[in-house]
């Protein structure tokens, strides 16, 4: 891969993020110094290497994070004979081979990921997990000598040593030498034990003079009872040192018959550990990996070593080998350029890309880039020199797999020739069919991409109301450079900037007139095509919504039906008992009842049933409804009708609401009557109604109201088993078993239990049930306060959990 491209986009800089990820320097390293694959082969297999990995972590990363110890330098030891390890090379040994084996069998050991198409390459069986555990049979994980039966009967030789030397001393600290010495404390000088003497009185002591101090204060005398004390522990201690490095020796050979294992897992594991690293940076910057393809598209690219990065989107497909970006100074050409190139080294090295999922890069054998300012004093070279000098360099080595970055290509001499050899250099890239991206101001290069196959403008946009530019990459268009704008925004006067314009107007060519005029229309077409997907949008959603509002109606409406007609099957089941038990009661009682009375309650019965029968008919002919299909409305209904507008603009069906309306409530399916307007509607709110559902007064969202015609409120099979009760009593004299008392108002509610009491004395029904509901406990209080004052009633107390509980009470008259 080219080095100067490699520096020129900032590539090293990315690797050090990345290898500060390795939990292995020796890993590190190779990161840092890594550069793209210019081989495909080689960059696909270690980009699938970095996929797999990623796949194992990116939804739960409980893979071993222990540090591996450097070993390169120690591993070629083991091949030395007679060569002895220290301590701390065995303990990096042992903890290497301990944590390598670990990462292993932790990839091993998701057989779960690799059903799911996981397959990453392990290292060969190894055989080595045995040495780590020879090893840390010698050392500890602390790297300390272990107390082995080798050294144990001389440790204990020394240690007697030593008890006998500390006694012998005891008898000088602890006397009358005492005066004599520098410090009661012994201490040690060439590994034996001396006692710290006043230097007038070194001649009572008798033994060897080791040392005197620099003062001339205190001479450190060896007592010649000990020196063959000191004597044997030095010689033990000989003992002891030759017998540590025979076992560390013979733990080097025990190594050392195993070095290409060894060897091997090292290379695997720093090859995995880089792999690895690269897989947890891909997560944690929330990276996504680029499609492989011959088209380069990025959505929403970030450059990643950007603080505030503005996010841009770029696609040059497999027809159009170079494209031309055009537009302001600052408006990011060169960033957008450095991103593309950044991010095709990356995708090369196996990495994830800071864009949308959807991206993708081809690979290529080698990036170029020419970008910055080249100017060299040492070599005298200007800017358009090095320029040249750099690009020629190019030329000599890209081919048609290779990708070519031109920053500000043509620049730095005079705008006719430069323009003239930024097209030459582009024909000659184009030939070689190379892929080609440059920025550049040149007026003639942004007509050259209408004129040359295979050549695309684009434009960093602008916003000409702010007088700043929007980062944004705008393919398909040229741009203009915008400098009188960008130069008046910096400071420059208003008089400066207006004579620049005069002599622009002169100068000014017809191809920057017809981009002012493209600009200006694709301005206009991107802002009508947003208003009609938002058009679009909202009409879909709004006759999703009315589907689903008709379909919610017509299935409400049946449920009503069949719940009428069930309740009212029941009632008629208990007044036909009721009626046969009390003419059987009469009868017994010796009461006069007329046989054609018996007959015509009969009658009335029977009609009723049939009129049950003939709405059951007509229930089983309309099929169940199901939800709209996508696009279109209910399967099985007619189409909508138009919507009433309520005060809020809601959506009743039927009449509008109104204050003394009757209405259905279509959560609960209870009736109503609306009172007022509580509030009305907004754009975001529908109008609130106040309505009264029996002695409960409530304000409720119109699109939560049904208006009910005075038809429907009449029609007692269209209406809930409540109000088919609350009609037969009210319209007739005799008393029901079970009276219902359900949604109707404290006042109509009392004055129906009044006339129940009233039937039932005058035929002699001495108990019934009154069922008053839970809810609020506001018509059971009522109920109960009636009865108790009413003298007629014996008592009365509330159902059995099973036939009603709080919401039912038992009412038992006097005789």
């Amino acid at each position: 891969m080219n080095e100067k491209a490699v520096k020129l986009l900032e590539f090293p800089a990315i690797m050090q993020t990345v290898a500060d990820y390795a939990l292995s320097e020796e890993a590190a390293e190779i990161l840092r110094n890594t550069k793209p694959a210019g081989d495909t082969n080689t960059a696909i297999t270690l980009k699938l290497l970095v996929q797999q990995y990623y796949t194992l972590i990116k939804d739960d990363d409980s893979s071993p994070k222990k540090t591996l110890p450097v070993i390169h330098t120690i591993i070629p030891k083991l091949k030395v004979e007679g060569s002895t390890l220290e301590l701390e090379e065995a303990l990096a040994l042992g903890l290497f081979i301990e944590r390598s084996i670990e990462i292993f069998e932790w990839i091993e050991s998701h057989a779960e990921a690799r059903r799911r198409g996981v397959n990453f390459p392990a290292p060969p069986r190894l055989r080595v997990s045995s040495l780590s555990t020879e090893i840390f049979r010698i050392i500890t994980r602390d790297g300390a000598l272990r107390d082995l039966p080798c050294f144990r009967d001389i440790k204990r030789r020394i240690s007697h040593t030593r008890q006998s030397i500390e006694n012998l001393f005891a008898q000088y600290t602890n006397s009358d030498y005492t005066q004599m010495l520098q410090s009661t404390v012994p201490t040690q000088r060439d590994g034996r034990t001396v006692l710290a003497v006043k230097i007038n009185f070194r001649g009572r002591i008798r033994g060897i003079v080791h040392e005197v101090s620099q003062t001339g204060q205190t001479c450190f005398i060896e007592p010649e009872e000990a020196v063959q004390l000191n004597n044997d522990i030095v010689v033990f201690q000989k003992e002891l040192d030759a017998e540590i490095r025979r076992v560390l020796r013979e733990l080097r050979a025990k190594l050392g018959a195993h070095y290409d294992e060894i060897k091997t897992l090292h290379e695997k594991t720093i090859e995995l550990e880089t792999i690895r690293a690269r897989a947890r940076w891909t997560k944690d910057t929330k990276a996504v990996f680029a499609e492989d393809a011959q088209t380069i598209q990025l959505h929403n690219a970030k450059h990643p070593l950007l603080k505030k990065p503005i996010p841009i989107d770029f696609i040059m497909n497999a027809e159009t080998h170079a494209v031309i970006i055009t537009g302001p100074n600052t408006g990011g050409k060169t960033v957008a350029l450095k991103t593309l190139g950044l991010f095709a080294m990356m995708n090369q090295v196996g990495l994830g890309i800071p864009a949308k999922e959807g991206s993708s890069l081809p690979f290529f054998d080698n990036i170029f880039a020419d970008i910055g300012d080249e100017q060299s004093i040492e070599q005298s070279l200007s800017t358009f020199s090095a320029h040249m000098a750099n690009i020629a360099l190019i030329m000599q080595q890209s081919t048609a797999q290779s990708l070519v970055l031109l920053d500000e290509l043509g620049s730095g001499t005079d705008p006719q020739e430069g323009s003239s050899i930024a097209m030459a250099i582009m024909d000659s890239l184009l030939d070689k069919k190379a892929s080609v991206i440059i920025t550049t101001h040149h007026g003639a290069l942004k007509h050259y991409a209408y004129t040359r196959a295979g050549v695309e403008n684009a434009c960093v946009d602008f916003d000409a109301s702010t007088l700043s530019p929007t980062y944004r990459i705008v393919m398909g268009l040229p741009g203009e450079s915008r400098a009188l704008e960008i130069a008046q925004r910096n400071g420059l006067d208003t008089s400066t900037v207006n004579k620049a314009h005069d002599y622009l107007a002169g100068e000014q060519t017809d191809l920057s007139a017809l981009i002012k005029e493209l600009e200006n229309k694709r301005r206009a077409f991107e802002k009508e095509l947003t208003e009609q997907k938002t058009r679009e949008s909202r009409l879909k959603e709004q006759g999703r919504k009315n589907d689903l509002w008709e379909l919610r109606l017509k299935q409400k409406e049946n449920e009503l039906r069949k719940e009428g007609l069930s309740s009212f099957k029941k009632l008629l089941s208990e007044a036909r008992s009721s009626l046969e038990n009390l003419v059987r009661e009469l009868k017994e009682k010796g009461g006069n009842i007329e046989r054609e009375d018996t007959l015509r309650v009969k009658e009335f019965l029977r009609s009723l049933e049939a009129q049950t029968e003939a709405e059951e008919e007509k229930l089983s002919e309309n099929p169940p409804l199901s939800l709209p299909r996508k696009g279109g409305g209910a399967t099985g209904t007619s189409s909508s009708p138009p919507l009433a507008g309520g005060a809020g603009g809601g959506a009743a069906w039927g009449p509008e609401l109104a204050p003394g309306i009757q209405v259905k409530i279509i959560p609960s399916g209870k009736r109503g009557r609306v009172m007022r307007l509580e509030k009305k509607a907004t754009k975001k709110t529908p109008a609130q109604w106040l309505v009264e559902i029996g002695s409960v007064k409530m304000a409720l969202p119109e699109n939560e109201l049904e208006a009910i015609s005075d038809d429907a409120a009449q029609n007692p099979l269209a209406t809930s088993s409540v109000q088919i009760a609350s009609y037969d009593l009210s319209n007739d004299t005799k008393a029901q078993p079970e009276l219902k008392l359900l949604g109707i108002r404290e006042k109509e509610a009392i004055e129906l239990l009044q006339k129940q009491i009233d039937a039932a004395v005058l035929q002699g029904l001495n108990y019934f049930a009154v069922v008053h509901g839970k809810g609020n406990g506001i018509l059971q209080k009522a109920v109960h306060e009636y009865l108790k004052k009413d003298p007629r009633v014996a008592d009365y107390y509330f159902s059995r959990p099973e036939t009603g509980g709080f919401g039912r009470t038992e009412v038992v008259l006097k005789n």
